[in-house]
């Protein structure tokens, strides 16, 4: 389905959907699915996210989600930078809000598996956070997988908070209020930041996870629910582990790849967990989630039952995704 018609689409009665999807309305565990994902994924090319080499996937995430776009959230002010990355400088992108002066400074890792996605592939993403959380935004071109396996993509997101937090005010931010943020492998990603970074001064004041992966080592019950069919699937979830982990005898047990098997969980920043209902890594975020509540840290967890795997990137064309990520938005805006 082109993103054109996507957005001329959204605002039809959940039956008309229903009947474009050619689907009976999906309920799982009482979880009912958004008639506008469903006509999506009814709709979407056959082949999963993984279903070609690296950069031609790339090439097609990138296209379907620039084409769902439409008119561009508005914010104050865009900035193409290069910052400080592990071993040279990495590309980044700087949104300003419209009141800018001192708002807090929100560090983004996109998604996609630690191999796909990338600063264009989420502008519509950032720009949305940023509009409605009031925050800047840095959003972060980290290496990625195949190309460049773990831990290289992990030491460039380290080294994109530590030059956020040295650099906040040069961009027009508060640097006493420099958080981290990303959605599922950018999720994994923040989450990691915050444990390798948890005793130095500054570091992250929250921690953002949407739909994150935390724990590549267990299988739990939303992986064989929601395996096949809502946009990530089975077969993606295992290329983005072979392609990450290459050949360097990294162990999925490692904390820096599955942060929920972290020995010690305290003394981290307070942190928003988000799920949705229909996603393989719901089981994962969860567990993150009660294990950081466990340990004694402030923790918010926000389950958005009726969204699958990846909805942040489909408030254009999803009313239902739109007002779930106003709301993610809104109590992050509290909680930093």
């Amino acid at each position: 389905m082109q993103g054109a018609t996507g957005r001329a689409l959204r605002r039809l009665p959940a039956p008309v959907l229903r009947f474009l999807s050619r689907r009976r309305q999906v309920v799982i565990e009482g979880q009912i699915l958004d008639p506008m994902i469903q006509l999506l994924l009814a709709n979407r090319p056959g082949g999963g996210l993984m279903a070609t080499p690296p950069e031609e996937s790339r090439a097609r995430l990138r296209s379907e989600l620039v084409a769902l776009c439409g008119t561009p959230t508005p914010v104050g002010g865009i900035e193409n930078l290069l910052i400080d990355g592990a071993d040279g400088p990495i590309p980044a992108r700087h949104y300003a809000p419209e009141r800018s002066d001192r708002a807090p400074l929100t560090v983004f890792f996109h998604g996609g598996g630690f191999v796909l996605g990338d600063i264009e592939s989420y502008d519509e993403a950032c720009r949305f956070l940023c509009r409605h959380t009031g925050h800047h935004v840095l959003s972060v071109g980290y290496r990625l997988a195949p190309e460049h396996p773990f831990p290289v993509g992990l030491e460039d997101a380290v080294a994109a908070f530590r030059w956020a937090a040295r650099n906040a005010s040069r961009i027009g931010a508060d640097p006493a209020r420099v958080a981290v943020a990303g959605d599922s492998a950018g999720g994994n990603l923040a989450a990691v930041v915050c444990q390798l970074t948890a005793k130095e001064h500054p570091r992250p004041v929250g921690q953002l996870l949407i739909y994150p992966a935390t724990d590549l080592a267990t299988r739990r019950p939303s992986h064989d629910l929601f395996e096949n069919g809502y946009f990530l699937t089975k077969e993606d979830s295992a290329a983005f582990v072979r392609c990450y982990l290459g050949d360097r005898g990294a162990s999925l047990r490692d904390a820096r790849i599955s942060p929920l098997l972290a020995d010690d969980l305290s003394g981290l920043p307070p942190a928003l967990v988000v799920t949705a209902g229909f996603d393989m890594l719901r089981d994962e975020g969860r567990a993150y989630a009660v294990a950081l509540q466990t340990a004694g840290n402030l923790v918010e967890l926000l389950e958005v039952a009726s969204q699958g795997h990846g909805f942040i990137n489909l408030t254009p064309v999803s009313l239902d995704a739109e007002q779930a990520t106003q709301d993610i938005a809104h109590r992050w805006a509290r909680m930093v």
